[in-house]
Formats: C-alpha cells, structure tokens, sequence
C-alpha cells in the first residue's frame, strides 16, 4: 500500500469507527430510559450489551488509529499488540456485566413485579434495529473500499446485536400481551449467557495474538503455495507467522542453489517477496536466505519437530 492510498484509507476507516461510536452512545442514552421505564430484565440486558458496544466501538477506534502509527524505536514491529490488551480489559467488563444480567435475571424469578409498558420498549428496540441497520450498511460500505479487519469485526459485532435487539421485543410481547411473565426473566438469563460466550471469544483471540499463535493452516498453506511458484526457489524451512492487531508477520528460510552469485540470489529473494506482496499486500515477510541442503543445527524447532521440512522435499 503505498503512503497516499494509506492517507486516503485510515480516515475512511476512522470514519466508519466515529459513526460507530456515536450510534452507541445514542443507543445508550434511549436503551437507559428505556430499562427504567419498563422495569424489563431483557432491556437491561439490551442496554448493557449497548454500553459494551460503546466499549468495543472506542477499541476499535482506538485500533484502527494505532494501526495508522508506524513502528517507532522502542516498538520494531509495530503498535499491534495494544488491540489485544484493550480486548482483555473489555473482556474483563463484559464478563461483570454478564454475571450482573444472569443475578437480576434470576432475581426476577422471584418478584411478582410485571414489566410495563411494553410498546414502548419495543419502539426502542425497533429504533435500535433500525439505527444498527444504517450501521451495517454504512460499515460495508467503507470495508469494500478500505478492506478494514477492524471495521469488518466491528460490523459482524453489530450484526449481532439486531438479534439481541429483537429478542428484547419477543420477550416484552410474552411478558405483557401473553401474560408469559418468566419469559423477561429467560431473555435476560439467555442475554447474560449470550455475553459471557463473547467474553470467553473475545478473551481466546486475544490471548492467541499475545502468545503469537499461528496462522490457520489454510492460510499458511496458501502463503507456501505462493512462494513455491517462484523460480530459483530450491525450498522452504523454519516457517514462522504470527498476528498483531491488523498486521500479519511471516517470516522463514529459503533456499536456492548454492553456486549462485550473492547478486543472483538476492534478485530471486526479491521476486518472491514481490510475489507475496501482490497476494498478501497486509502481511510482512522476513526471509532468511540458505544455500541448498543447509541445515540449521541450533534451530528450536527442529527439536519440537514442527519445521516443515515437507514443503522443502515437495520442491
């Protein structure tokens, strides 16, 4: 990506967290006025899944920024990192509040305290649904032009939360017009359930990116195939990947046949990191350059048995 479609790129991608942000914090203001008013369980729950989404909308905000700033002295590899550590203080908040809904839900079971008002909590949700509509489709608007992971994310985060919205207004109607009266209650169990899942989702992902999990082998495979389809590449050991926020780094071994000249070689490393540019233009690649047969003898992995030494006798 060059520097004048990366000036053009992060405030579209600004933009788009901006709009998200705001939209929460609408949301926030009516879902509050909303649980107060009806006394509904499911709404609560609706309004505490808002102010995470004004949380995760900051995150996102907060990353798609740090992705803009390059890597400095003191952070060689990029500022990526601190989307994984926002995400685990998110964690920390969204787990509270799921145990906060499923106690109040629970609580709920026990009280003779009908929800009311019922048309009008659904008229918050329907607005809610509505707002997050115009979201969506204002978020996959700028994904086509921008290819944002973290907008992306934030998008299906939001498609998420339609469903949650419209289960706010199935609960209210079993509530009042059926007389259902542990249907609220149920919603609001399921909704904290429904966070805690996200909580332990959220937690994985981040705890992968802070201990440099690799790639998916889908993905690794297709990076490999790429590379193999160069010329002068004789083969490829010790490849490693990892993810930090939106960056994507590989780096590994190659080898080319040992009587070339170092100019010669170097022209073959260079190809192959232009042919992995075009097919994967997020990732960084290191490559290390070995002449044909070498073997490293103080390499970690050759001793967890994990180098791809496969890929190598393929070539």
């Amino acid at each position: 990506m060059t520097n004048d479609e990366r000036r053009r790129v992060i405030p579209l991608a600004i933009r788009a967290a901006l709009a998200s942000v705001a939209m929460a914090l609408g949301l926030l203001a009516l879902k509050g006025f909303a649980a107060w008013h009806t006394g509904s369980v499911a709404m609560l729950g609706s309004l505490a899944d808002t102010g995470l989404d004004l949380l995760a909308s900051l995150v996102t905000l907060y990353g798609v920024k740090l992705a803009a700033e390059p890597a400095d002295h003191d952070h060689r590899f990029g500022h990526g990192k601190a989307e994984a550590l926002a995400a685990l203080f998110q964690v920390g908040l969204i787990t509270a509040s799921a145990v906060g809904i499923g106690w109040r839900a629970i609580a709920a079971f026990g009280s003779d305290a009908p929800t009311h008002d019922a048309e009008f909590g659904i008229g918050v949700s329907i607005a809610a649904i509505a707002a997050t509509a115009v979201l969506l489709w204002y978020q996959r608007h700028i994904i086509r032009q921008t290819g944002s992971v973290a907008i992306m994310a934030d998008n299906v985060h939001y498609q998420s939360d339609v469903l949650l919205n419209g289960s706010v207004i199935v609960a209210l109607i079993l509530d009042q017009w059926f007389g259902w009266r542990s249907a609220d209650p149920l919603f609001g169990i399921a909704i904290a359930l429904w966070l805690a899942w996200n909580a332990f989702r959220a937690s994985t992902n981040a705890i992968d990116q802070l201990m440099d999990k690799e790639w998916p082998e889908d993905q690794r495979a297709a990076f490999l195939d790429v590379a193999a389809r160069q010329p002068g590449l004789k083969g490829i050991h010790d490849f490693r990947t990892r993810r930090a926020g939106t960056h994507d780094f590989a780096q590994f071994h190659m080898e080319v046949a040992s009587d070339l000249t170092v100019h010669d070689a170097h022209d073959i490393v260079e190809n192959v990191e232009a042919a992995l540019k075009r097919t994967f233009p997020k990732v960084e690649v290191l490559i290390h350059l070995d002449p044909e047969g070498h073997v490293d003898t103080d390499n970690p992995l050759v001793e967890a048995d994990v180098t791809p030494h496969w890929f190598a006798k393929r070539l």
